[in-house]
């Protein structure tokens, strides 16, 4: 169960967990809101799996309770997962009700335990669940910390992928790119925690001129990143492309990944680069720093500061020996570390189906 379906970082892990949880034998029912865009529940009914909605219309929703319940008997779901605050909330009172286990997975919780209210309900969740999971070390702190746990009552799970390669030609003809422009890519919500505008502030004062920028995905920044690069004057080497169903694709085309974010857990588009083989430049924040090790696996800024950021690029835009090296190291450490079947075994013994 997710609270949300729009296409992000803990959407896209819950389709790769169902996806290998299935391929070993599991029935899979995946739940979202009935209110939401609709991406998710999409993605997944064309993928073969069953889906389901719960509707809540306020915080505290009894009705919405109720329904979850009635849900949870009419398809006699023996374990619940659920993913993120809400449904960590509404799937711990659920499953006690119906009388089965329920595990919670928290993919960050920087801004979501700010007031004290949602502390004591997550306590009160996680005290009745059979299973709490952080996706980094630095969420699992920041859990243990905030809400005076013992560092053993919660877990790390790393997020993994099944990675699946794509073509570089197909994006590199459609933006015009020559074989000597180095394209970088971002992956992620236009929101102002993923610091795409600290990316393109950096990239505006390179002395090199034969980069291109793509950033894939959509949200309320849009605008004021299109202003900064008229103002820039670097909008003709700025793609800002919306959603984009053929990441695969993108990460082909591209020579750098770029994640400035200020905050994250694990991210699954930072996997999906590494998988890719890409020389990636990202924050030093939160759980980025357990996936890369600098300077072998990529190169790191600290969160916000675009001064280090703009070092760090032009390094990477300079120098294409770093950037295979980079990559090749990327690629190696994805494949032993954050596979799916990686992630669904440790889920499996979470479950209590797996010794």
């Amino acid at each position: 169960m997710l609270e949300s379906d729009g296409p992000g970082g803990a959407e896209t892990m819950l389709m790769q967990l169902a996806e290998e949880l299935r391929r070993r034998g599991h029935h899979v029912l995946c739940v979202g809101p009935d209110n939401g865009c609709g991406w998710l529940g999409g993605e997944l009914r064309r993928r073969g799996f069953a889906t389901d909605v719960f509707s809540l219309r306020k915080p505290i929703d009894r009705d919405c309770l109720r329904g979850m319940v009635d849900m949870l008997r009419r398809h006699a779901i023996e374990i619940v997962h659920s993913h993120e605050f809400t449904m960590a909330i509404y799937g711990a009172a659920a499953t006690r009700r119906v009388g089965i286990p329920h595990v919670i997975t928290m993919h960050g919780s920087e801004k979501v335990l700010a007031r004290w209210q949602r502390r004591l309900a997550l306590r009160l969740a996680f005290a009745s669940s059979r299973a709490v999971v952080a996706v980094s070390r630095a969420t699992h702190a920041h859990l243990v910390r905030t809400l005076r746990m013992t560092p053993s009552s919660v877990r790390t799970i790393p997020n993994g992928i099944a990675f699946t390669a794509g073509t570089r030609g197909t994006v590199r003809t459609e933006f015009g790119l020559s074989d000597g422009d180095v394209l970088v890519l971002a992956v992620g919500n236009l929101v102002p925690r993923k610091g795409h505008i600290h990316l393109l502030r950096a990239l505006a004062v390179q002395d090199v001129r034969n980069w291109h920028v793509a950033i894939a995905g959509r949200g309320d920044e849009e605008q004021r990143l299109r202003a900064f690069a008229v103002e820039a004057g670097i909008a003709d080497r700025v793609h800002l492309l919306g959603h984009r169903g053929d990441i695969p694709d993108l990460l082909a085309a591209a020579d750098v990944y770029a994640m400035p974010s200020l905050w994250e857990g694990l991210p699954m588009a930072l996997l999906e680069a590494m998988f890719a083989g890409k020389a990636i430049v990202a924050s030093r924040a939160s759980g980025i720093p357990e996936a890369i090790d600098e300077g072998k696996e990529g190169l790191l800024a600290d969160p916000g500061d675009e001064v280090q950021l703009a070092t760090t690029l032009g390094r990477l835009l300079g120098d294409a020996n770093l950037r295979n090296r980079l990559g090749t190291a990327a690629r190696a450490r994805a494949e032993r570390d954050f596979s799916a079947a990686v992630m669904t075994e440790a889920y499996e013994r979470a479950y209590g189906i797996r010794t």
